[in-house]
């Protein structure tokens, strides 16, 4: 039978062996992802270049920004693009929304460390992560089931527990979980959903583009005072995929 001195020694090498080879795997992932911090960072320029006289963006929104992986929210085939300051298809029609409008809509909706937000249309899940940074919770809801499933998935992965998915019309919310201080939406309804304006708490404010068509869209400001009373605001032309369901 092996000594004592022998079998420490052995365990030192396997803690030696058992160190280097994370210590290796965390220098491959920090090389694999320093050219898309240099991208996330640029994105970020341009979008405080475009904000520049219309939108006083937050600077934690733009640090969230720069710190979300967007490239991990899109298909392979564009993840070249990942960090362009357009929208991208993910497929089944839908898109991952401008960098710009992310970022736009997020300030908008004035996030605070114990809110609760509700988001319609989780897409990809990249505005569902970019609120996670934010807020204390975010409750997303996509209509589109393969989406939906892959995005819970995505989710998962990246860590986020603080994240709520289910697979629903967003235009009737989540009343089971709200009422909300926040709701964003990412698909353009003719007008707020009636549903929508309910669970946002009195205070609360909801960021959500209305049109009938891609050519007639404005992003829009709704927001309830303490006595329940609604004030809207237009914003920005904007193209949106619409809000789709039963309703």
């Amino acid at each position: 039978m092996p000594g004592k001195a022998a079998t420490a020694k052995g365990l030192q090498r396997a803690l030696y062996v058992l160190v280097l080879g994370l210590c290796l795997a965390s220098a491959g992932a920090q090389e694999r992802e320093a050219p898309y911090t240099a991208l996330r960072r640029a994105m970020v320029v341009e979008i405080r270049q475009q904000a520049a006289g219309e939108a006083d963006i937050d600077r934690r929104v733009l640090e969230t920004m720069a710190h979300v992986p967007r490239h991990a929210f899109v298909p392979e085939t564009q993840r070249s693009h990942a960090y362009e300051n357009r929208p991208l298809s993910i497929g089944y029609g839908q898109t991952i929304s401008q960098p710009y409008i992310v970022a736009l809509m997020t300030d908008l909706a004035r996030p605070g460390k114990a809110h609760k937000v509700l988001e319609i249309g989780t897409g990809s899940g990249y505005q569902a992560a970019v609120l996670a940074e934010l807020v204390a919770q975010v409750y997303s809801i996509e209509i589109v089931e393969p989406l939906a499933t892959q995005a819970a998935q995505r989710l998962r992965a990246l860590g986020y527990t603080n994240i709520h998915t289910r697979v629903g019309d967003g235009y009737y919310g989540w009343p089971q979980a709200g009422p909300f201080d926040s709701i964003v939406v990412t698909a353009a309804a003719p007008a707020v959903p009636p549903p929508l304006l309910r669970q946002l708490k009195p205070g609360g404010r909801m960021v959500i583009p209305v049109g009938t068509s891609f050519f007639t869209q404005t992003l829009m400001l709704v927001e309830k005072d303490a006595q329940g009373r609604v004030r809207t605001r237009q914003l920005v032309p904007v193209r949106f995929v619409p809000l789709t369901g039963n309703h």
